[in-house]
């Protein structure tokens, strides 16, 4: 269906137009590069795409003489660190046969292999602070690992030289979507080929195989070698083995369906409904089995309704109220928050245990396989200790426990704390079955803890504040407190006086007996510094 859309899209042309068409490009190419001393940045991610891209541009620069090879073109790939390891293995590969290639052939080529600040990777998101598995209304992953790391390459070099071009292997028989976004584009073009970057000023895009077609794709690659020693081949048979019914015919002419709609991606993904091609991988090649604890792993993410796994709260402490439609029925609900503490080690555990068996289970040039680095491990144990306040410091635990080695934390002075996972244990049983007491003790003594170490302890008072405003309440006084303030601020936005004083009066009245601790109002450390007397205090300093 996608390649009858395709080729009614795209004329079907012979293999004799498409070589004329390279031909045309290359000298297109050429003359481009040659105009002036724009740097050039070519987006490369290991796929047919891509690498037709780069191939196409590297034959046409190899095809200058020596003297007019002065601008530098940098290849630049994203590591989201989650990637599929077959793909994250051959991009690396082909980086470095890159560089080997571009100084044996005297070529401009610099490729850089990125990836994104380990405060922004997705573990340290997931594990780290609790961020529920990315979906279609909170995807949090795709700025921090794929489009933050390249931006800031390409606005490092627009900085440095005033302007770029960035070269792309964007194709409008992608999808119709790709198509249009494409079209409009055009409108804005200084010349073919050549688009204003919507995004990223002072930076326009190429993108030379914009009106190609799958096959058109597949037999460049097919017929025309890999200049910097990758084999082709090897890529169609990668792609080949993620197609679920493991076909991929041989491109010969415009007329043979290709192979060319599989993707990779992030093996963790749950943007989409389940990961086709790794789970291809493994159902093409009993060879790839060792692959199979990172499905599952990324079934456990994909939980449909992960509540029981979640806070209440949203991540800065507030409830939050959303209106959910049940069986026609609308239901007030508070929107779930990050995920908990015991989930978040139960997560952590999970990809430890994946790591340990597919070390032991991958080839021999996989074995090095890494699916959580210390750098990211030592910042989640960071954000837990200094952000969540989990001063029994659980992570080096379930890390020996796991794998059997002590944690050998990289960051200078982790660790050092002077409570512990015993302090925490009897925190535990003083505060018990209350869980909101324990968190608001351990924020109270994190948040101490931190400004005991500082020379000036300014703002400790509003950080213990916001101790109380977000943990001194149980869920449901939290809850309850959400739905006042809603009610309040609807009948204020409404105009309606009588149920602003039916609230205000509700809220005045005593919730509990005395005694009730849950009930007295909420102190605050005004009222606790300068305490107001009250009528049974007066009698006694009377009396």
């Amino acid at each position: 269906m996608a390649e009858q859309a395709q080729m009614s899209l795209f004329p079907p042309r012979t293999v004799e137009d498409l070589v004329e068409d390279i031909d045309k490009l290359t000298k297109e190419i050429q003359a481009l590069y040659c105009l002036d001393e724009i740097p050039w940045i070519l987006g490369y991610s290991g796929g047919k795409d891509s690498t037709a891209t780069l191939q196409l541009v590297w034959n046409a620069i190899a095809e200058l003489p020596l003297s007019k090879r002065t601008k530098t073109i940098y290849v630049i790939t994203t590591d989201t660190l989650v990637e599929n390891p077959i793909v994250a293995g051959w991009v690396r590969k082909s980086i470095e046969n890159m560089k080997v290639a571009a100084m044996e052939q005297k070529m401009p080529f610099d490729p850089h292999l990125l990836q994104p600040d380990i405060k922004h990777t997705y573990w340290v998101g997931l594990i780290g602070k609790g961020y529920p598995a990315p979906r279609i209304k909170f995807r949090w992953c795709t700025g921090r690992l794929k489009i933050e790391p390249s931006n800031r390459f390409i606005r490092n070099v627009v900085r440095t030289n005033g302007e770029a071009i960035l070269i792309l292997g964007t194709r409008k028989a992608e999808s119709s979507k790709r198509a249009a976004t494409m079209k409009k584009l055009e409108e804005k073009r200084v010349r073919d080929r050549l688009s204003p970057n919507a995004h990223l000023p002072n930076s326009l895009v190429y993108s030379p195989i914009e009106d190609w077609r799958n096959d058109e794709v597949w037999i460049y690659l097919n017929q025309w070698s890999n200049p910097w020693g990758q084999s082709n081949k090897d890529l169609f048979v990668m792609y080949r083995e993620s197609t679920a019914d493991n076909e991929c015919p041989l491109v010969v002419d415009t007329s043979t369906p290709s192979c060319g709609s599989s993707r990779f991606g992030c093996w963790v993904c749950t943007l989409v409904d389940s990961d086709k091609s790794l789970t291809a991988m493994i159902q093409n090649d009993e060879e790839k089995e060792w692959l199979q604890p990172l499905v599952d792993i990324r079934l456990e993410l994909d939980i449909e309704n992960d509540r029981q796994h979640r806070d209440f709260r949203r991540i800065w402490g507030d409830v939050q109220l959303f209106e959910r439609n049940i069986e026609g029925q609308t239901s007030v609900e508070p929107i779930p928050g990050p995920y908990t503490k015991e989930w978040r080690e139960h997560l952590l555990k999970r990809i430890l245990e994946a790591q340990n068996l597919v070390r032991k289970t991958a080839p021999s040039n996989m074995g090095d396989i890494t699916l959580i680095s210390l750098d990211e491990l030592s910042e989640i144990r960071r954000i837990w200790l200094e952000e969540k306040h989990e001063f029994d410091d659980s992570l080096p635990k379930i890390y020996e426990e796991v794998t059997g080695e002590v944690f050998q934390d990289p960051r200078p002075g982790a660790g050092n704390q002077l409570w512990g996972s015993d302090e925490w244990e009897v925190l535990h049983e003083i505060c018990n079955p209350d869980t909101m007491h324990l968190e608001l003790m351990s924020k109270l003594i994190g948040t101490e803890y931190q400004y005991h170490t500082k020379s000036r302890r300014i703002g400790v008072y509003d950080a213990l504040e916001k101790c109380f405003e977000s943990s001194s309440r149980s869920q449901e006084q939290a809850i309850e407190n959400a739905h006042y303030k809603r009610d309040l601020k609807t009948a204020a936005k409404d105009g309606d006086v009588y149920a602003i004083k039916q609230l205000k009066n509700r809220d005045m009245k005593p919730l509990g007996t005395e005694g009730d601790v849950a009930a007295v109002k909420q102190l605050s450390w005004g009222t606790m510094k300068y305490p107001t007397l009250d009528n049974d205090d007066d009698d006694d300093v009377e009396n």
